[in-house]
């Protein structure tokens, strides 16, 4: 009660309340329309409040879960609770806002295409009149790296030899790399919808693409000028979960996902076998493999699995499958870490530990704790200097030493980079058990929505096919 109360207050200071009762009216007329929802996503998942207005299925306090990593009064920012919709009807769901509110007042949000390394050069290249061959010949010299900037490429004897070729190669990647990273095409944003109480016309400007009314400013711009956006994601495997339920019910009419056992021991067995081709979040290769290591027990272990199957945590993989097996194992580097640490075995895999650090151990508000996390994983060094002493001083008031307060300290500016949010694994982890539990008790029910769902990918097919035999 005291949790609910704590909330709501927060919520109606900071002007949020219409916010919550919009997301839990569409969130509700996808329900009653038999549109299958996510259980959550995001930080929005760490509010009780949300839960009990039916837009998240996760109990905050069952997976302890924090609300001020999602809002807090020291953060002034607008709230973003991201819904997943059935991939097949989640227009229906802008639909009904679009006629609940009025077209006028919803409108979809711009995001802009930009001219990538190899976009410049081929498109520069044609506007100089070279002919095609020479300009794929220098196109395909820029290396493959994901993000690569031509500025980079020049590091590529390949591409520096090309560029030394002749005066005119010279000059079209000269113009390219001026012209790189900037707007070349406008489309719809996946998710972004923006709602209003005026006109959305006496906000911003609006333009058309493809057919759709959509603002002329990006999601971050229409955020910081105040405007409600709310995102509205379509999720293939909620498709997948209501095919397969679908199935099942015709055999037994009682069946409810929703209402499964989160404690069933087959389902874990298969997991921990890595037979988790097809199940959501657990289908690579490397996560296959550790999960066949880790061997998961209990819907936790799926959290941090996901959480920690990610560029930067997967080095902590190691230790936390080690201690995991072998408690005697578990240490901590002050005392003081061991409630916050204990239940992920002395590792810190989430950032709402991140938060609960600077608050236990150095006297910190969850709320500055937010603040200086979101500085981290931003990387704001003049923020984090600042930040510094202020720790070290809240550390030796509360019997930390100085120097293991500076260590711990600079321990979560690299961690916090690469941190997840435990709201956002709890969620997915439940879609992950579920999709698993369905492989497991309902094979070709559950085989049969997957492979409805890939039929436009033949290598897609063809593996579940041979997941099928198997």
């Amino acid at each position: 009660t005291d949790r609910i109360e704590y909330e709501l207050s927060v919520i109606n200071k900071m002007g949020f309340a219409d916010y919550f009762l919009i997301v839990q009216d569409y969130v509700g007329f996808a329900k009653g329309a038999g549109i299958p929802v996510g259980p959550g996503r995001g930080s929005g998942a760490g509010s009780i409040v949300a839960y009990l207005l039916g837009i998240t299925d996760i109990d905050p306090i069952k997976f302890d879960l924090l609300f001020e990593r999602f809002l807090n009064p020291e953060r002034v920012s607008m709230p973003d609770i991201d819904i997943d919709f059935c991939y097949n009807r989640r227009d229906e769901v802008f639909e009904y806002v679009a006629r609940k509110y009025g077209k006028e007042h919803v409108s979809q949000i711009v995001t802009f295409g930009t001219l990538a390394a190899k976009a410049a050069i081929r498109d520069c290249g044609r506007t100089m009149g070279l002919p095609y061959g020479e300009i794929d010949r220098v196109a395909k010299a820029v290396p493959r790296e994901l993000g690569i900037i031509l500025s980079d490429a020049m590091k590529s004897p390949e591409f520096k030899s090309q560029y030394e070729s002749s005066e005119k190669i010279r000059e079209l990647i000269d113009t390219a790399i001026k012209l790189e990273g900037m707007p070349r095409n406008i489309s719809v944003h996946a998710a972004g919808v923006v709602i209003t109480d005026r006109p959305v016309y006496e906000y911003v400007p609006l333009a058309v693409s493809n057919s759709t009314v959509v603002t002329q400013f990006d999601m971050d711009t229409v955020a910081k000028l105040g405007l409600l956006k709310f995102d509205f994601l379509a999720l293939r495997y909620l498709t997948i979960i209501n095919d397969a339920q679908t199935q099942i019910k015709e055999k037994h009419p009682d069946f409810d996902i929703e209402k499964i056992s989160l404690d069933d021991k087959a389902t874990y067995e298969l997991i921990s076998k890595g037979n988790t081709a097809g199940v959501f979040q657990l289908e690579s290769n490397g996560i296959r493999q550790m999960l066949q290591n880790l061997r998961p027990e209990n819907i936790d272990d799926i959290l941090a699995a996901i959480a920690l199957y990610r560029p930067g945590p997967m080095d902590s993989i190691p230790k936390f499958i080690e201690c995991r097996h072998d408690p005697s194992k578990v240490t901590y580097f002050i005392p003081e870490l061991e409630p916050i640490l204990k239940q992920t075995y002395g590792c810190t895999v989430y950032q709402e530990q991140v938060m609960s650090i600077f608050r236990n151990i150095a006297g910190y508000t969850y709320g500055h704790a937010d603040i200086v996390r979101r500085a981290m994983s931003k990387k704001k060094a003049d923020v984090l200097e600042a930040e510094r002493e202020a720790f070290i001083e809240g550390a030796k008031q509360n019997g930390v030493d100085a120097g293991k307060a500076e260590k711990l300290f600079d321990d979560m500016s690299s961690f916090a980079n690469y941190a997840f949010n435990k709201s956002h694994a709890a969620a997915y982890a439940l879609i992950a058990y579920r999709s698993a539990y369905l492989k497991t008790h309902y094979t070709a029910e559950y085989m049969a929505a997957l492979l409805t769902s890939v039929l436009e990918s033949q290598s897609k097919v063809a593996e579940y096919i041979a997941e099928c035999a198997k």
